[in-house]
């Protein structure tokens, strides 16, 4: 069975769109993941546009079908607080696009873990994991791969 979102009001549609261009980056998703399905598109679609897994997206078009934009609003509950600002993150960022070398090191291309560790030596954060980093760069679209050659 193929699901979409409900008809959508004009206010819910303008909420969604805001949201979309939200600095959360979570709330941001899942308004498109709304504002998508209303246009059209199917879960698959969805998926490989967000890169999203169908199970999740599935959820929340569930969540708003019955509660609306405030389905879409999860609160924390308990354990550790985020981490990482967006001053942080836009750090992260600038460290995978420079190459190794530039900054005295003496390797040529970096890993995950390379820059988890560069970002604790240079002070950006106090701690971060490889997989953190790695989300960072996703969600940037960031290719530190490529970045590098």
């Amino acid at each position: 069975m193929v699901l979409y979102v409900r008809e959508l009001d004009q206010k819910e549609k303008l909420t969604l769109e805001q949201w979309a261009r939200s600095a959360d980056e979570d709330l941001s998703r899942r308004a498109k993941v709304v504002l998508l399905s209303a246009e059209g598109y199917r879960v698959p679609e969805i998926g490989r546009i967000l890169g999203a897994h169908p199970a999740n997206l599935r959820k929340w078009i569930h969540r708003f079908n019955e509660r609306g934009c405030e389905g879409l609003i999860t609160v924390r509950s308990g354990g550790a607080k985020p981490r990482i600002t967006p001053e942080q993150r836009a750090q992260i960022i600038a460290l995978a696009k420079t190459r190794p070398r530039e900054l005295g090191l003496n390797f040529t291309s970096w890993t995950l873990h390379k820059l988890a560790e560069q970002a604790q030596r240079r002070r950006i954060v106090d701690r971060i994991s490889h997989e953190r980093v790695r989300q960072i760069l996703k969600a940037a679209n960031c290719s530190y791969k490529h970045s590098v050659r």
